[in-house]
């Protein structure tokens, strides 16, 4: 067993083994707090990316000839692993992502639930019988779609993984998964857990390297039947274009920048709270959390004083310190954004009522910060932040509120609270997202759809959907044998 405090040996798994890349070239991965190496390895080779390749078209049929009751055990298994595993998979993912060692704990437990899920749901993916006449039984069945790519980001790195390993072997779908260069050691977790719970070689693979030649390759060879990703609009739109041009399936979960109105009827004091804890969770590096906050005019001050409170009392430090509750940014790329997003929203009159800082010395750190009077037309909030900015700005009227939320080309997540019924299923009706939280910054569950409308991507993970998508349908028109004098059925 791996110590605890100790971050693990990166390698790629292929076809059932663990080995080095042999393409020639490596990665660091970074601490984030520090900017130090905490592990270099080198990439995948192409012909290790032909070795999964030819491993999960060959475990294809064979896995998914395999009873869902054996696959539901291997799966659980994995589950049960991940919870045993705990303590050292969250140091690990802490020191490489830099989310405190409470956030990570709570992600490898989710991680697990999600894969307990679908080891249950893979045991009912069931066809139908469609009523006929009496010489002919139509049916429609349910099959694995086939081999599945997926690609997963630094986030969340054990719980992307999962979110994609889990449904698509419990449809019956053999895998290979892209992680996240920079944050390698969650998705050795999830994969080495599948692998000593029992699944066979070519079921499951990790590819770590560059991910243009890797998509390019494995999404090209005439494999890849399905593509699931979670990332940025701008790879969704690329890696899009080359799927349809290989009649590959996708599911697409590219991000988000949540809308929350806050109506007057409601405790000023315990809303700001949980709004507050949403946003700075995991430094504010969440697709889905709330990110743009309408507060009616009538509590807007009161909301802001609350915020502020909450703020001042966060103590930034590594993720793996104790008493740290942020951490940093996982890189640099991401407090450049935030500079370049605070400085555009002074430019344009914001007032900064705490935090604004980027502390110097070593890693990626940047003061949670609470931004009030910001413009639509800011870059906080017209884009993703993906960074502890929290921008309040009040209105006076629902509709007007409503309008203000829509316009974005984004459509993840969104959330009202209110103590009214009727505004509640208005605003749940008119905002225009795949996943609407009443009264609660929490719609992540393992057994509801999480998804996203307009640049957030189509179709769904968790859930029934989320191991649907993985599936294909076969309609089964079946008539009596032809017997001379009977005539043509129809």
């Amino acid at each position: 067993m791996l110590a605890r405090d100790a971050y693990p040996a990166i390698k790629q798994f292929i076809d059932g083994g663990w080995v080095d890349g042999d393409a020639g070239t490596s990665e660091q991965v970074l601490d984030p707090a520090t900017a130090g190496v905490l592990s270099a390895y080198p990439h995948v080779g192409s012909g290790q990316l032909d070795r999964a390749l030819t491993g999960v078209a060959r475990s294809a049929r064979s896995w998914r000839d395999t009873s869902p009751l054996h696959r539901s055990d291997i799966i659980r298994g994995a589950a049960r692993l991940l919870r045993e595993r705990v303590d050292h998979i969250a140091f690990a993912v802490s020191s490489e992502q830099g989310k405190p060692l409470h956030e990570a704990r709570a992600e490898v437990h989710i991680s697990a639930d999600v894969i307990e899920w679908c080891a249950e749901e893979g045991r009912r993916t069931y066809g139908r019988v469609v009523p006929s006449g009496n010489d002919s039984r139509l049916m429609v069945t349910t099959e694995p779609v086939g081999p599945v790519a997926a690609f997963t980001p630094w986030n969340f790195p054990v719980l992307t993984v999962a979110r994609k390993v889990g449904p698509a072997l419990a449809a019956g779908c053999p895998i290979i998964v892209k992680a996240a260069e920079e944050t390698p050691a969650g998705a050795v977790a999830v994969v080495s857990a599948f692998a000593d719970a029992g699944a066979p070689p070519g079921v499951v693979n990790l590819v770590l390297g560059v991910p243009a030649e890797i998509s390019e390759q494995v999404l090209t060879a005439g494999v890849v039947r399905k593509l699931s990703l979670t990332g940025s609009v701008g790879v969704g739109r690329t890696l899009s274009r080359l799927a349809a041009e290989h009649d590959i399936r996708t599911t697409m979960e590219l991000g988000g920048n949540a809308p929350v109105i806050v109506e007057p009827d409601i405790d000023v004091e315990e809303v700001a709270l949980r709004c507050a804890t949403s946003k700075f969770r995991n430094a504010g590096q969440v697709c889905n959390s709330p990110s743009r906050f309408f507060v009616h005019a009538a509590v807007h001050d009161q909301f802001v004083a609350a915020v502020e409170r909450f703020v001042r009392d966060i103590r930034l430090g590594a993720g793996t310190a104790a008493g740290t509750t942020m951490g940093p940014l996982a890189n640099s790329r991401r407090v450049d954004y935030v500079r370049k997003a605070l400085a555009d929203a002074l430019d344009r009159g914001a007032r900064v009522v705490c935090g604004g800082g980027i502390p110097d010395g070593a890693g990626n750190f940047v003061e949670p910060t609470v931004l009030t009077e910001v413009t639509d037309s800011s870059i906080v909030f017209a884009d993703e932040i993906f960074g502890p900015v929290m921008p309040i700005v009040r209105y006076h009227d629902l509709s007007d509120a409503i309008a203000h939320a829509n316009a974005t080309t984004y459509g993840l997540a969104s959330f009202v609270f209110t103590d009214s019924l009727g505004n509640a299923h208005r605003v749940a009706r008119d905002l225009e997202a795949g996943m609407v939280g009443i009264n609660t910054t929490v719609v992540s569950r393992a057994e509801m759809p999480f998804g996203g409308i307009k640049a957030s991507g189509h179709g769904f993970e968790s859930g029934v959907e989320g191991v649907d998508v993985f599936l294909r349908r076969k309609a089964v028109l079946e008539h009596d044998p032809a017997v001379p004098g009977r005539g043509i059925s129809h």
